[in-house]
């Protein structure tokens, strides 16, 4: 070209000319699909991508499900009239979305193929009826809906065309794709690792992925075939691939908790910690009752919060609730911790759902009530505290040393084995294992009289330790440990208890207990379950509490008359035994109190056990993991029971409509 061409020198000083045209050019926004926005008004247009990535964003918005949350809609007026948007407006209308934060409903198709028109693809608002808007056959919308069906048809993609095969061809590169597929869940619901190793043709350390592959081929002469046949041109093993598939999976496992769910009210359970890469992790987990009356606690994801204020982690809850279509209207209960950023009365994240919905009650959770409760006590009682001080330093000093750990463990090795041959002690399993403690009743007599220890005399007058003590009222050794310390430490304890609790949480939690089937419904009272509807406004109208009343009647006269249901030990086996009666259809009311009672959250153990399984999946070894492929890879193996059931074509489908493939 320079013999056609003559160039022109370029100066130091001098700059490359810019054109009037170039002022005018759009700029390209970088993107990652992991950041891309599922909230339709906060997506970037089309068009401001770049022209080789169109494609890639409209598929990755293609095969999620389109923004369609279910609210308590904000009113517009209109000609001074009132006006809203409407959920049933959703019902086959697979293309219409709507945004929250501007009360605004947006084409979901015409956003990715229709025109550059206002602020989002498609125009902003629409000026027109639902019913007219689809327009005729050859209209913009339709068009619109023809080319992203285009798209997620990968025999009509140029590339694709180009690519000749043969119908035995992609076969074979499904029974690949299919085994592949079967390793990676595999090994994800077993928690061992696939990446990270040196996975070329000669090496020795391949890891686990391709050695459970190989171990597969060999043992079955099909996929053996396969195997070798594209594992030159074709292997799909590449790092990337994996992390393709394992987000399908993800995605799929995800896609299968909200259809249980069945646009149900659900509770939060939240908490955040550091991982090994010292980067804050926030876990949500859902809590739900499915249409069987089971109790279900869901891992939904973690999400990393650069912020652990209220307000960023309510941001956060609702970018992942709306990712998964679920907005806080239904939000029936809430579960956290202590932490001021959580429970705090004025801007903690309870108050700040509260203010949104009134049902979403907070309920401290019991097992850390517990624990702080005992700390509490150990700190504020002096005995108790001298009692925990002294057993601390007898763990310290002892655990402190192997040489010391390992002196203890062979003596009392010693001692139990001479015991044997004397006769002193018997054999059995589960005996003498060094990390359990032996009950109360089996120690106390036989220890003080083996060792010469004198027995207390609960009757005998209590002596106190020291120098005596002036004027001091003599009481006996049971009024002592009974009176002064036990009852004390229970009264210190229930003061504690009764500081987690606010007077509605504690009016809440009395009522949902009169649902208790236990011992035939002793702790029933119709006025107490009346006035625990009229917590859940949202749920329960005016005429709904009148015809409560009666159904409470005729519901405890049947439940007391059955047999079925007297033997019943909590409010989780009604639930279960009121739907495989099919009694939940003739008393719905209380059955809506019952699923409202179990649907409350009462402990975080699934959210401590998220951040246990997460230093597993994130530790040392794999201390730079994405975010994304962490909590993909989470999902997976925290919900492996309901990954396992995921049919293999779907995955296959999903990773195939993911980008474009080669078949």
């Amino acid at each position: 070209m320079d013999k056609y061409l003559i160039r022109k020198p370029r100066t130091q000083d001098s700059s490359p000319v810019q054109d009037s045209s170039s002022s005018s050019k759009r700029v390209r926004v970088d993107f990652n699909l992991e950041n891309l926005p599922s909230y339709p008004g906060l997506r970037e247009k089309i068009s401001s991508y770049h022209p080789n990535n169109h494609d890639e964003i409209r598929r990755y918005y293609l095969t999620k499900d389109p923004c369609q949350p279910v609210d308590d809609y904000p009113v517009s007026y209109f000609s001074e009239k009132p006006r809203r948007f409407r959920s049933e407006w959703y019902v086959n209308r697979n293309w219409l979305e709507y945004s929250i934060n501007k009360d605004v409903a947006f084409c979901f198709y015409c956003y990715l193929f229709g025109q550059d028109v206002g602020k989002q693809g498609g125009g902003e608002t629409f000026l027109v009826k639902l019913d007219s808007y689809v327009g005729g056959v050859n209209s913009a919308h339709n068009q619109a809906v023809k080319k992203s069906e285009d798209l997620l048809k990968e025999k009509q993609h140029i590339q694709s065309v180009l690519v000749k095969q043969s119908n035995q061809d992609k076969i074979e590169y499904r029974v690949e794709l299919n085994a592949i597929v079967d390793c990676i869940r595999f090994l994800l619901c077993q928690e061992l690792a696939f990446c990270d190793h040196d996975e070329s043709q000669g090496s020795s350390d391949k890891g686990n992925f391709l050695e459970l592959l190989q171990f597969l081929g060999d043992h079955n002469e099909s996929i053996n075939e396969v195997l070798q046949k594209f594992w030159k041109n074709c292997k799909l093993t590449h790092h990337d691939i994996q992390k393709d598939i394992v987000n399908a999976i993800a995605r799929e496992t995800s896609k299968a908790i909200i259809k249980d769910l069945d646009n149900g009210f659900f509770s939060i359970l939240v908490d955040e910690s550091r991982d090994i890469s010292v980067k804050e992790q926030m876990t949500l987990v859902l809590r739900y009752v499915n249409k069987k009356g089971i109790i279900i606690e869901r891992f939904l994801g973690i999400v990393h919060v650069a912020s652990t204020i209220a307000l960023s982690l309510k941001y956060a809850i609702e970018c992942l609730l709306c990712e998964h279509n679920l907005n806080l209207s239904k939000l029936h209960g809430q579960g956290y911790d202590r932490a001021s950023n959580m429970q705090g009365n004025i801007n903690g994240l309870k108050t700040l759902n509260l203010k949104e919905n009134k049902s979403a009650f907070y309920v401290h959770c019991f097992a850390h009530q517990l624990q702080l409760t005992i700390i509490a006590v150990a700190k504020n009682h002096i005995n108790i505290a001298e009692f925990f001080y002294v057993v601390s330093n007898l763990v310290t000093i002892v655990g402190g040393s192997y040489k010391r750990r390992d002196a203890l463990r062979d003596a009392q090795f010693a001692k139990i084995k001479e015991d044997l041959e004397n006769g002193v002690c018997r054999s059995g399993q589960g005996l003498y294992q060094e990390t359990n403690l032996k009950r109360l009743g089996d120690t106390l007599s036989s220890f003080c009289t083996i060792l010469d220890i004198p027995i207390l005399n609960m009757d005998e007058i209590f002596v106190f330790s020291g120098r005596p003590r002036r004027n001091t009222q003599q009481n006996t050794n049971l009024h002592y440990y009974c009176v002064e310390l036990f009852y004390t430490v229970i009264d210190m304890q229930l003061q504690k208890l009764n500081n987690c609790f606010s007077e509605a949480n504690t009016d809440l939690l009395l009522c949902m207990a009169c649902l208790n089937p236990s011992n035939s419904f002793v702790a029933f009272d119709k006025e107490k379950l009346i006035r625990l509807a009229k917590f859940y406004p949202s749920d329960f109208f005016g005429t709904d509490i009148l015809a409560l009343d009666s159904q409470l009647q005729n519901y405890i006269f049947d439940m007391r008359n059955n047999d079925l249901f007297l033997e019943l030990q909590g409010v989780s086996e009604l639930a279960e035994k009121l739907d495989n009666t099919r009694k939940h259809e003739t008393y719905l009311l209380v059955y809506l109190l019952v699923m409202l009672a179990l649907t409350l959250p009462v402990a975080t153990a699934t959210v401590e056990r998220s951040f246990s399984e997460m230093k597993y999946i994130k530790n040392e070894l794999r201390n730079r993991m994405g975010d994304q492929w962490m909590n993909d890879c989470l999902v997976v193996y925290i919900e492996k029971d309901v990954a396992c059931s995921i049919d293999i074509e779907t995955i296959m489908q999903r990773f195939q409509n993911m980008t474009t493939r080669r078949r």
